[in-house]
């Protein structure tokens, strides 16, 4: 085992999976960096790691712009320590059906995800690297596979599992293991937007979408940050280039 404490950047960490996977990885033994558009919103996961006895610090940044990250990634090893664990994780809806999809909608939804994730990948790396050892958890989704009214992000997610696989490659020699996670239903707010957008009350549209998962029930934020925690660990050293469905089970 190792005898520092790893730092662990989580994108998009204000809140649901993002605020879940920044709590796991502190309980793990890591210092996080909790970073979201606002460090304000980062407090109160940030308060509920430290209450418990973790290390967590709340940062600003826009995960689609270089010097936004840059400064993000320079702050972060200043003052936690070499960020050897990324989770990339942020990530927006701006759901339509093709035809009513505008241009903003598509880019948008690509700056944050592909280019989110391309960006943070590249500035922790050097650390990684440097320090011959590093773990990136991609968030991608389902909807990866296909989803009405989700072009963009459909898109995005796939694109999430290509980067994985490249990096894995790209990484792999220098101790450093690239994975990626694509959710099935998971009871967030982003949720509760797409059962908005459906019309749908969103009690009924939790209870119809469990009754098509075969264990029965929607996940949780705690059953993305589990597996995360697999990645993340030390001993998962031979596993990358994979892409995990926490699903429910085998298909979306």
């Amino acid at each position: 085992m190792t005898t520092h404490q790893r730092t662990a950047v989580v994108t998009g960490a204000a809140r649901g999976i993002g605020a879940a996977l920044a709590q796991r990885l502190a309980a793990d033994g890591m210092a996080v960096a909790a970073v979201d558009l606002s460090a304000e919103a980062c407090s109160d996961v940030v308060e509920a790691i430290t209450s418990a006895g973790g290390t967590a610090r709340a940062y600003a940044a826009d995960v689609a712009d270089e010097a936004s990250v840059a400064g993000l990634v320079e702050a972060v090893a200043a003052e936690l320590g070499p960020p050897t664990v990324l989770v990339n994780n942020a990530g927006v809806l701006r759901d339509n059906l093709l035809f009513r999809m505008s241009a903003d909608d598509w880019d948008t939804v690509m700056n944050v995800h592909l280019r989110g994730h391309f960006l943070m990948s590249r500035a922790v790396q050097a650390h990684m690297t440097e320090q011959g050892w590093g773990r990136i958890v991609n968030i991608s989704s389902t909807s990866a596979l296909g989803n009405r009214g989700q072009a963009n992000y459909a898109a995005a997610k796939a694109g999430i599992q290509g980067f994985t696989k490249t990096l894995a490659i790209e990484l792999g020699k220098f101790g450093v293991t690239v994975n990626a996670i694509a959710p099935g239903l998971i009871e967030t707010a982003m949720t509760r937007t797409t059962a908005e957008r459906m019309g749908v009350p969103y009690e009924q549209f939790v209870e119809k979408a469990a009754q098509q998962i075969p264990v029965a029930r929607t996940g949780t934020p705690e059953d993305i940050a589990a597996a995360a925690s697999f990645f993340a660990r030390e001993d998962a050293s031979f596993v990358s280039g994979q892409v995990l469905y926490v699903a429910g089970g085998p298909r979306a």
